[in-house]
């Protein structure tokens, strides 16, 4: 009998992955991708007496194949965040499923975990950019400011590693990362020990440079948008770029769009912080965009649907 640890392949679904196998290690199949295939179980083929654990992933764009699955008497384990409409009823399917803003599934995780792994999940959270609640869970930790200033860090890192239109855009396939991360019980034994975090920060500190010379395409009091050219590094940076606006404008709504190849646009959506709502609702609007209230995005934004999106945004976020 096969098991299959299916997940998100950004800082969330990493950290949240990680636990869970620290808890209760098992040889399994890996089925990842850059933070945007959120596709996976389409990739999952089981067979009866299987069981498959799916982490970070949206199960309303994966209800169809996720049915497939429970028919075929497979025991599922469901742990997610996102918008998620109708949890199929199935008593082979164990769903733990929350959509606060301020919850993300590495969250979820230690909550089911009893808190056995919490820097890892506070580690998550910083990733998703709930750094509020990061500091809020971290708080039985005792940790010093320096440190959570380092679980911050990685949070970002694993993050910011995740986005990419593919594989290649990125500095480690999503799999990989997590390999390195796995023998790591201690967070700051792997940002200390593993050369992996010093890739990743110097990737990310001349990205994020790169990023802070484009000005705004749309700029009002209730929103920014900022159009980047067709580069990988445009791609990379999407998310933490997108994250760091939103923190350093909280009252703002933010949307940075990363030309692609095809010339439709990669789209990452930043609510307001200060009320963590409106970004699924704006990209579901349009084809491809999918994600949750606080943080969203579309994959493929059509090059003759650019002035609807920034005309809607300015409209859902006034």
């Amino acid at each position: 009998m096969a098991h299959f640890d299916v997940f998100n392949g950004d800082a969330d679904g990493i950290c949240a992955l990680h636990q869970l196998r620290l808890a209760d290690p098992r040889e399994s199949t890996l089925v990842t991708g850059v933070k945007r295939d959120i596709n996976l179980l389409k990739r999952v083929q089981v067979n009866a007496g299987d069981s498959v654990t799916v982490l970070d992933i949206s199960l309303d764009k994966n209800r169809e194949e996720l049915e497939r699955i429970l028919a075929s008497d497979v025991r599922v384990t469901y742990f997610d965040h996102h918008f998620a409409v109708e949890v199929p009823d199935s008593a082979h399917l164990s769903a733990h499923i929350d959509t606060a803003g301020d919850v993300c599934t590495g969250l979820l995780v230690n909550r089911y975990l009893k808190g056995q792994f919490l820097a890892w999940a506070v580690t998550a959270l910083y990733g998703d950019n709930l750094h509020e609640a990061a500091k809020s869970a971290a708080e039985p930790l005792g940790l010093s400011e320096a440190q959570l200033s380092e679980l911050e860090q990685l949070g970002t890192l694993l993050n910011y590693n995740g986005y990419g239109s593919t594989l290649e855009d990125l500095y480690f396939a999503p799999d990989d990362l997590y390999r390195k991360v796995q023998p790591y019980a201690d967070p700051f034994e792997f940002i200390a020990s593993d050369t992996t975090f010093e890739t990743l920060r110097d990737g990310f500190d001349n990205d994020m440079k790169r990023a802070g010379s484009i000005e705004p395409k749309v700029e009002t009091e209730a929103c920014a948008a900022f159009l980047f050219p067709n580069e990988s590094f445009s791609r990379r940076v999407s998310g933490v770029y997108s994250n760091q606006l939103a923190r350093d404008n909280p009252n703002r709504a933010h949307a940075l769009l990363s030309e692609l190849p095809s010339g439709e646009y990669l789209v990452s959506v930043r609510a307001p912080l200060a009320t963590k709502t409106g970004a699924d609702e704006l990209v579901r609007q349009f084809p491809t965009g999918g994600g949750r209230k606080a943080a969203a995005g579309i994959n493929q934004l059509p090059a003759d649907q650019l002035q609807l999106f920034l005309d809607t945004m300015q409209t859902q976020f006034r």
